[in-house]
């Protein structure tokens, strides 16, 4: 069984405790963050402590914390034998300071008090040494079925296209929602588009799949949506994107 201790109590470290206490191959043995009242919701089920001088022994050291907290963090586990990884996807792997580092990558979007089941989602994974990626890579698979050996590079690329597929267009439904609102109309007309949206892309590209008046270069449609428009940033930022669109498709046009 392999044991692991958690550095972290945000969203993506309860996740991980939760999935981990799940499987019958892994042994969450710790977990350790600096708030006390953070670890409350953990300290039922495992050892934790506030104090980075007395973090047991482990197969696995996983680092959940923000991106410029890693390198201070990681800095409690020289000397560690076990293998201490970070969870970031904009991060490298030598942001580490310990000599037996790695990258434990889920690619996915945590939200506090929304449960997420791991076993399809991509776990990327990386280390500076031939064992600790295989340890990696079997301590990925108590989780899911997808995993991948991701460089350093690759996975800070992969995380910019993650915020393109995931933030903006979360952020783009927001915009949607406030349309909506203002309009005394409910969000809920639009999911099953969202959906559809999503679905299409399972089964062809994006380019593929694009539709809609910037696709067709409807001057009319567009013009006659500006005018709907009474904030000065969505009128930017439609116009961007609705050039952008017609400049993929213009030859096709």
């Amino acid at each position: 069984m392999l044991s692991v201790v958690i550095l972290g109590t945000g969203n993506l470290a309860m996740h991980l405790f939760r999935a981990f206490s799940k499987s019958t191959g892994v042994q969450v043995v710790q977990v350790v963050g600096r708030n006390p009242e953070s670890l409350h919701s953990f300290s039922a089920h495992v050892a934790t402590t506030t104090d980075h001088t007395s973090i047991k022994d482990a197969n696995v050291y996983i680092i959940a914390v923000k991106d410029d907290a890693i390198t201070e963090v990681s800095h409690h586990l020289n000397g560690k034998k076990g293998v201490v990884v970070h969870t970031s996807g904009a991060v490298g792997m030598d942001a580490l300071e310990p000599e037996n580092r790695g990258v434990f990558y889920p690619l996915q979007t945590f939200t506090k008090g929304k449960d997420i089941d791991l076993e399809k989602v991509p776990i990327c994974i990386e280390a500076n040494e031939g064992q600790s990626l295989i340890l990696l890579r079997s301590l990925a698979h108590t989780l899911s079925q997808n995993v991948h050996e991701v460089n350093s590079e690759q996975r800070k690329k992969l995380h910019l296209a993650a915020v393109f597929v995931n933030n903006f267009t979360n952020y783009l439904y927001g915009i949607g929602e406030e349309i909506c609102m203002k309009e005394g109309l409910s969000f809920d007309l639009l999911k099953p588009l969202i959906q559809e949206t999503a679905e299409k892309i399972q089964s062809m590209s994006p380019k593929e799949a694009q539709t809609g008046p910037a696709r067709r270069n409807d001057q009319k449609s567009m013009q006659g949506h500006l005018k709907l428009l009474d904030n000065d940033k969505h009128i930017a930022l439609y116009n961007l994107m609705s050039e952008a669109i017609k400049q993929v498709y213009e030859e096709k046009l």
